[in-house]
């Protein structure tokens, strides 16, 4: 068995695994690289994928940088099953629809000036119907459940706790050599994660996937975080401001709705509008809405407890342009939340380019923000940046709540990987910067004595 990454290696996103035995060739993942520049430009279908050539694609979860290519698969003449969660599968509709609504507007923004210097026009990787079309090849499944994806190879979700419909896929396949088994550990989330439960332990294979993510670091524990959360959120309503929130709209938007849906049914502030700006938001929410057997317990409850949990009469859809653009008059005490989670595109940029420079503005980022991207550079303190072509002055409070991330920590990814490492497996770390990697790395020779290896793109391991 061989497995080559074509994403995801050295980097945060495109994840990307392409596994071979000698009677089937598999895709797990297929995301699309986020950022700018050369990160891009990989936004195609790699030489030695042969898309034509694939028994069967398994999707870890329904995050854009895991299933943001899938749409070029078929145009590449890939016709074959993609197996996915039920969610996930619900869910990477809205992701892939945006994708190429974001695309299409984007490009037309920019051949405007392209037509204007006498450039050649540009198109958008995919669009509506390369989505559909996509969509129409996926096959539901359940966790916990064996599932022959190829000719001798079988596959298994766990749940990997980092959103709705998420797993880690173990996958077993017939060789000549024997049985080889291989976990795929997906994004794993943290303990304590809100809404979702806590990732389940896979069985142990002769080789580990791992993301390494923050591979180099521990978040601030959930108390920490929420302490924190709670004071912003506090000090906001106390002068009045209004907070924006990068979000991503699966996922952490549904997991800030839940933890002021904690402080409001508490009485610790009094409910104030809550502005969600993104169509996908506000579908991905009613579709979690619709699996609440999939929520943790204290979710359940809280549900059960509090009225306004279940009417939600705080929260404000805002699904066209002009709806989002009426926000600019909004008064506070009031949060809006905006797609994209990283800055790279979407209404949270005209939000940005409106707030950044008035000093009454609170920006809370609350995920990862990838190399390159603007979240990064805010994140990073910039004094100044570029939106729209324009420069702006960052005068805004800028707050990074790491600890609602949806990814584990070092010391919860080597919890969750202790259990696998019985059986002394080689382990791959991917979907994660080089500081994320090597610390990991060091942590994993040095405690569990095993080989781990840091592949770059394109490059094959083999056992």
């Amino acid at each position: 068995m061989k497995v080559t990454l074509y994403g995801a290696a050295g980097e945060v996103t495109g994840s990307a695994y392409l596994v071979e035995t000698g009677r089937a060739r598999v895709l797990v993942d297929f995301g699309l690289f986020q950022g700018h520049g050369k990160a891009e430009k990989k936004n195609r279908v790699p030489a030695g994928l042969r898309a034509r050539g694939l028994d069967a694609v398994l999707i870890t979860h329904a995050h854009l940088d895991h299933v943001g290519r899938l749409p070029l698969l078929v145009p590449a003449g890939y016709r074959g099953p993609i197996y996915a969660h039920e969610v996930t599968a619900e869910l990477a509709g809205l992701v892939l629809r945006d994708s190429a609504k974001v695309q299409a507007h984007d490009v037309a923004r920019l051949n405007r000036k392209r037509m204007r210097a006498g450039k050649p026009l540009l198109q958008p990787l995919y669009g509506e119907a390369e989505v559909n079309a996509v969509l129409e090849l996926f096959r539901p499944v359940d966790y916990g459940v064996w599932t022959e994806v190829a000719p001798g190879v079988r596959a298994r979700w766990v749940n990997a706790g980092h959103m709705l419909g998420s797993g880690s896929i173990e996958l077993v396949a017939e060789t000549a050599g024997g049985l080889r088994r291989v976990v795929f550990s997906g994004d794993v989330g943290p303990p304590g994660l809100a809404l979702v439960p806590d990732p389940e332990e896979p069985a142990p294979g002769q080789v580990v996937f791992l993301e390494s993510t923050y591979g180099d670091r521990d978040n601030k524990s959930p108390a920490e975080t929420l302490a924190e959360f709670r004071a912003i959120i506090e000090s906001a309503v106390e002068q009045k401001a209004r907070v924006l929130v990068p979000a991503f709209a699966i996922g952490r938007t549904q997991q800030i709705l839940y933890h002021l849906d904690e402080l409001f049914c508490a009485g610790v502030v009094k409910p104030f509008p809550v502005y969600l700006d993104s169509p996908m938001a506000i579908e991905a929410t009613g579709i979690y809405a619709r699996h609440p057997d999939l929520f943790d317990a204290e979710a359940r409850a809280l549900q059960r407890a509090c009225e306004l949990v279940r009417t939600h009469r705080h929260v404000i859809p805002c699904p066209t342009p002009e709806d989002s653009m009426r926000l600019n008059d909004a008064p506070g005490p009031c949060l809006i939340m905006a797609g994209s989670g990283m800055c790279t595109g979407g209404r949270i940029l005209h939000h940005l380019k409106h707030g950044l420079w008035r000093p009454e503005t609170v920006v809370m980022f609350v995920g990862y923000q990838v190399e390159g991207s603007l979240g990064r550079r805010l994140v990073d303190g910039a004094r100044r940046v570029r939106i729209f072509g324009e420069e702006i002055a960052v005068r805004a409070r800028i707050h990074t709540l790491n600890g609602f991330s949806a990814h584990a920590g070092q010391s919860a990814l080597l919890r969750w990987l202790e259990p696998l490492t019985r059986v002394g497996p080689r382990v791959v770390l991917t979907h994660g910067e080089p500081r994320g990697r090597q610390p990991l790395a060091e942590q994993i020779e040095r405690r569990f004595g095993l080989e781990v290896l840091q592949p770059e793109f394109g490059e094959t391991v083999e056992w």
